[in-house]
């Protein structure tokens, strides 16, 4: 798929753009699969694979929601188009912990899988509320969020980072909105004016360890 194309795909009614990593602010599931069922459903369509983190208990419910738009997971999991990870699958992998060099480096190892395999574009949706938990490592979202700008850039699939306001404070979403390009609130996708570089996020974020 060239820059191009990936660049024409929409969400919510407007353009990702070339800067692909998106935080999306929902209320609740509903606000949620509203805005996101369509762009998931689009994207299979197209023959783009769909990779999906999402928590233990909304696996069976996620799975219905995909049933209840005329997709079929089994099938599509079955020729590897749709590939759902809880998150003791991906981001606490390590014996329940979080790891962000381990969490960066499978980011990258999912994006290359999906070209390595023969679909286009991946189109890769994470659930955040793993980082809630009281689990090791868990702090270290920000730092992780930020990074990943460092490694997107040389593919051009979206990546979507779903926080749930009832669950996030507000000092948290400030600095999650500082790690991301773009931004969906309020059923909007739109340029994100709070995103900071991560060459000075990072910068910042020393000093503050320091």
């Amino acid at each position: 798929m060239s820059a191009e194309h990936a660049q024409d795909i929409r969400l919510t009614g407007a353009k990702i753009g070339i800067q692909p990593h998106i935080c999306a602010f929902f209320h609740s599931q509903e606000e949620e699969y509203q805005i996101m069922m369509p762009f998931i459903k689009e994207g299979i369509e197209r023959g783009e694979k769909a990779f999906h983190i999402i928590a233990p208990n909304l696996q069976a419910n996620h799975l219905q929601r995909l049933r209840n738009v005329g997709l079929d997971p089994d099938e599509l999991e079955r020729r590897k188009q749709l590939e759902i990870r809880v998150w003791e699958k991906a981001y606490l992998r390590n014996n329940g912990s979080f790891d962000l060099n381990d969490m960066l480096a499978l980011i990258q190892e999912v994006l290359t899988e999906g070209k390595r395999e023969g679909f286009p574009l991946t189109r890769l949706i994470a659930h955040m509320e793993w980082s809630l938990e009281d689990r090791p490592g868990v702090k270290d979202i920000v730092e992780y969020e930020s990074r990943l700008n460092h490694i997107l850039p040389q593919f051009q699939d979206p990546v979507i980072c779903v926080y749930d306001l009832a669950q996030f404070g507000a000092a948290t979403v400030i600095e999650i909105l500082r790690t991301h390009p773009m931004v969906i609130i309020g059923g909007i996708l739109q340029e994100n004016p709070f995103y900071v570089d991560p060459d000075d996020y990072l910068r910042e974020l020393q000093t503050h360890k320091a």
